[in-house]
Parts: C-alpha cells; sequence; structure tokens
C-alpha cells in the first residue's frame, strides 16, 4: 500500500462497515465520514488500532446544534495520524430529546476533559464517563449555553427601546 491519503482512508473504512459509514465531503482536504451512535465507538476503534491507519491522535471532540434539523445536536471527533499526516472528521447526529453517545475514553483518556466539556456546553450524554460533570460552567446551571435555545436579544433590555433612538 502506497501513502495514505483520503482516497485510501475512504476506500478502507468503506471496506470495512459498507453503508454504516458514509462520507460527505472534503472541505479544505478534511475528510469527513458520518455514522450512527450505535456505531461510533467501532468506527473510532477501527481508526485508531488498524496498523495501516493509526489514528492515533484525538485532536477534539466537540458538538454543534442545528435547531432546525430533525436530528439537531452533532457530535464532531477529529482525528489525526501522526505518522500518515492524514485527518479525518467524524459526525454523529443525535435528536434533541435524546443526545446520548457512548464514551470515548475507552479509548482515549484525553477525551475524558473534552466530553465534560460538550457536555457542559451542549448537554450531551456520554454513556460510560468516568465523571460527567460540569467542567467550565456553575454546577446547578440548568441550560446548556451553546444550544441555540434562547431568544436572540433580551426583550427586558431598556437601553433598546425605540424611544432611546427617536422612533
Amino acid at each position: 500500500m502506497g501513502a495514505l491519503n483520503n482516497e485510501i482512508l475512504q476506500q478502507q473504512v468503506t471496506g470495512k462497515f459498507g453503508e454504516l459509514v458514509t462520507f460527505t465531503g472534503e472541505p479544505y482536504g478534511l475528510l469527513t465520514a458520518e455514522t450512527t451512535r450505535e456505531n461510533i465507538i467501532d468506527v473510532l476503534t477501527y481508526l485508531k488500532q488498524d496498523s495501516s491507519l493509526q489514528f492515533i491522535y484525538l485532536t477534539d471532540i466537540t458538538a454543534i446544534h442545528y435547531p432546525e434539523q430533525e436530528n439537531a445536536i452533532g457530535v464532531i471527533y477529529h482525528l489525526h495520524s501522526l505518522v500518515h499526516n492524514v485527518r479525518i472528521r467524524v459526525k454523529v447526529y443525535l435528536p434533541a430529546n435524546d443526545v446520548r453517545i457512548p464514551t470515548a475514553t475507552v479509548l482515549w483518556n484525553g477525551a475524558n476533559w473534552m466530553e465534560r466539556e460538550t457536555y457542559d456546553f451542549f448537554g450531551v450524554d456520554f454513556e460510560g464517563h468516568p465523571n460527567l460533570v460540569r467542567i467550565l460552567n456553575v454546577d446547578d446551571m440548568t441550560v446548556f449555553p451553546m444550544r441555540k435555545e434562547y431568544p436572540l436579544e433580551d426583550p427586558n433590555r431598556v437601553d433598546k427601546k425605540d424611544f432611546y433612538f427617536g422612533r
């Protein structure tokens, strides 16, 4: 096998998982794949432990909120193969009323704080996480600040009233 590139990577993952992983693009050279919560640990394990891939470095775990979509919360994993200098992004979309996903701490100890941050800001429940508590916000906070579930502007602000602007 030659040097690992996105085309070879896509072929290998498709050969292993078939329809369970779909590739959605390659923005700025970063291969992007989507899978389901049931398959995410198998996909991450394969990417990390396969001797020809070696995606041993977990760069980041984060999330995104698309309130207009049916599966509104996306959990995103960024992996890097330091051996081949190739990166991949793996996404899992979840419904807003069921944001559970298995923890990646079984593969990377460094996933611990990344998952805690994602829980803190997006409310994603990483099942099996050893200590899933808030990391940056106060413990008694009842909302998740990065979700787009708030009014765009505070209706009670008096400095935004029309009479202050001659209207």
